[in-house]
């Protein structure tokens, strides 16, 4: 049971989000490591062609662009304001409710804005914190009102601005920040292990991507409209009978999936220049319809593992999702230390930007979310909480220290 008012209990937890949770992880992961050393970046186009796994390394980036990008944080982004939303609705009556969800994401927004500064430039924590203050207004929206403005923010996307420059006359060989000379600084940055220079390096990078781009609102309101339509899908009540909802599952990843995933390969061709039906304009006609296919793709997805959940086997093949879903929050900031390992020079980082390809990326992030799968389920076995989730909470509710360990440990 839960306290009268207090944080949800361990017995309130929902194992099918939790495994979701984890799984959505995993695709964050792969896509932002592959993303990040790619040409404009971290890398130049001309480092990553003269690398011997160049031909296999476009296919791989394809891929994952096609499976993954997009939809793995519309699936993150989606859980996350569910998540939100059942913490409303299981104590949004009672005193003080407002205060202390504000103060939750307060820390949240705290949170983020240390790691997009210090250690992980794509952070999405403090948008996420932004996203559920605005959730906490429209608390009492309509379900049918959350659907459709959730939809229409959704379907905004950070392409819609490269479209609209494009038109203008700005293209990304004009940004300064995507130069080679600016790669390539980077670079030199980081293999040099100055951290604080990459520090400076990333402000600036983000002053022109986030703020003169206009990034943080276009990211901003996608992710609200995933929020949003978390909350809704909470709103429906299928949560109070997952079991019962399976039987419905295979025909909504029919018709979410085959359209999904044949469009978005479509897109993912395009925008990996493999085709160009519309001449160069091609990978900013696939930008505009990526939302689309990602919201089919995540829902596809998540049919499929729930469905696969509620099976024998599949619930042991994902079973290691669960505690990795479970420590969200404590695993998403530790991956943002592996992107720096792996391009950066810092401490005992490789130094990689510019010479390691997409499909060493995909091998080295696989191994990593292994050791997070053994160490998430080693850790849970011990404590209660995942280590930034027992901080979050602490700062939350105030008071006495959570109890973290779960029982004494032999030496």
């Amino acid at each position: 049971m839960n306290e009268t008012v207090g944080p949800v209990g361990e017995g309130d937890r929902i194992s099918e989000l939790d495994m979701l949770r984890g799984a959505a992880l995993l695709g964050v992961l792969l896509v932002n490591i592959v993303g990040f050393a790619a040409a404009g970046f971290m890398s130049t186009a001309d480092q990553l062609a003269a690398l011997p796994t160049a031909g296999i390394d476009r296919v791989t980036e394809m891929l994952v662009n096609w499976l993954l990008r997009d939809k793995a944080n519309t699936m993150f982004a989606t859980l996350f304001g569910l998540g939100f939303y059942l913490q409303i609705a299981r104590n949004g009556d009672r005193p003080g409710f407002t205060r202390r969800f504000s103060r939750r994401l307060a820390w949240l927004l705290v949170f983020g804005i240390i790691n997009v500064g210090f250690i992980w430039i794509w952070d999405i924590l403090h948008l996420y914190a932004l996203a559920g203050f605005v959730l906490l207004l429209v608390r009492n929206w309509s379900t049918r009102a959350l659907v459709m403005v959730g939809f229409a923010l959704a379907v905004v996307d950070v392409h819609w601005l490269e479209f609209i420059d494009h038109q203008l006359g700005v293209t990304l060989e004009t940004w300064p920040a995507y130069s080679d000379a600016a790669v390539l600084e980077r670079q030199a940055v980081g293999q040099a292990g100055d951290y604080w220079g990459l520090v400076v390096q990333f402000w600036r990078f983000n002053l022109a991507d986030w703020y003169e781009n206009w990034g943080i609102v276009a990211w901003g309101v996608y992710a609200l409209g995933r929020f949003m339509l978390g909350a809704a899908i909470g709103r429906t009540g299928v949560l109070n009978n997952v079991a019962g909802l399976v039987p419905r599952l295979p025909r909504l990843a029919l018709f979410t999936l085959l359209p999904g995933l044949s469009v978005g390969l479509a897109m993912a061709l395009m925008f990996a220049g493999f085709w160009q039906p519309f001449g160069e304009e091609s990978p900013l006609i696939a930008g505009l319809g990526r939302p689309g296919t990602a919201l089919l793709q995540a829902a596809g997805y998540a049919s499929l593992l729930v469905m696969a959940w509620h099976s024998g086997l599949g619930r042991r093949l994902l079973a290691g999702f669960v505690p990795v879903g479970q420590m969200a929050l404590t695993n998403y900031l530790a991956q943002g230390l592996l992107y720096g390992f792996v391009l950066f020079g810092v401490g005992p980082g490789l130094a990689l930007a510019g010479h390691i390809g997409a499909t060493a990326l995909v091998a080295v992030s696989l191994a990593f979310f292994g050791g997070q799968m053994a160490f998430s389920r080693w850790w849970l076995a011990r404590f209660r909480y995942g280590p930034m989730e027992w901080l979050w909470r602490w700062l939350t509710y105030g008071g006495a220290r959570p109890v973290l360990r779960r029982v004494a440990v032999a030496a």
